[in-house]
């Protein structure tokens, strides 16, 4: 596929947090912000400055862009620390010398488990395995509100499940199909629950159903 048609790596997170969400995203370029998503987008701006810094043998690049032509991602990196290990890879961006990398993802808020956010990393490791030809085996998460990181081990569950989501997303984006509502508890603080609509598209269904099942009744 062409590098217009990639998908975003952060929709990995979105699929697994809500399909609909991701599809509303994806396939119809629904987009409106809350207190939430503008928080995390004001915390985001702050890092997202491209640069590179060395430390002790140890080198830290910000806001590295990267792709996956087989898994039709594309994003950009917040942090990526490489770190020198005779058993790594040499990268072309840095030196003769062979190291390991670990790549960063910055969230909003305080620490926490977030399987959709470590799917999402996973995804990113997979990105940065395919560039460069090399073996990425963990990665951490970053939560801004409480500046403490949660290292997070690339498991093959966590692989197969960061390119099932990578798949479904490539076959909604060419579908055109959005996933069903289906309410929940998370609805509450999505941004996107006034165009969702999630607890009228359940009572929409509901009450087709009672008309469809009606008329067949009166015809039989």
């Amino acid at each position: 596929m062409e590098d217009d048609r990639l998908i975003p790596l952060s929709y990995i997170s979105q699929y697994y947090f809500c399909k609909r969400r991701a599809g509303l995203l994806l396939v119809e370029r629904q987009w409106k912000e809350n207190e939430y998503t503008a928080a995390g987008r004001i915390e985001h701006e702050k890092v997202h400055i491209q640069g590179e810094e060395r430390r002790r043998g140890a080198v830290y690049m910000s806001d590295m862009p990267v792709k996956s032509q087989r898994l039709n991602l594309f994003g950009r990196c917040d942090m990526t620390e490489a770190y020198p290990d005779p058993e790594g890879s040499v990268f072309p961006f840095l030196d003769e010398k062979k190291y390991i990398l670990f790549p960063i993802e910055y969230k909003h808020g305080n620490l926490r488990s977030s399987a959709e956010y470590e799917l999402q990393l996973c995804a990113q490791a997979l990105c940065l395995e395919e560039m460069y030809n090399c073996r990425i085996e963990r990665g951490a998460l970053f939560y801004i509100g409480s500046h403490r990181r949660k290292e997070v081990v690339f498991t093959d569950e966590q692989r197969a499940l960061a390119e099932k989501a990578a798949e479904k997303l490539s076959e909604m984006s060419e579908s055109g199909e959005v996933p069903k509502a289906e309410s929940s508890a998370k609805c509450l603080k999505c941004s996107l629950r006034d165009i969702c609509l999630p607890d009228l598209s359940g009572s929409a269904d509901e009450y087709m159903k009672k008309i469809y099942s009606s008329f067949r009744e009166e015809t039989e």
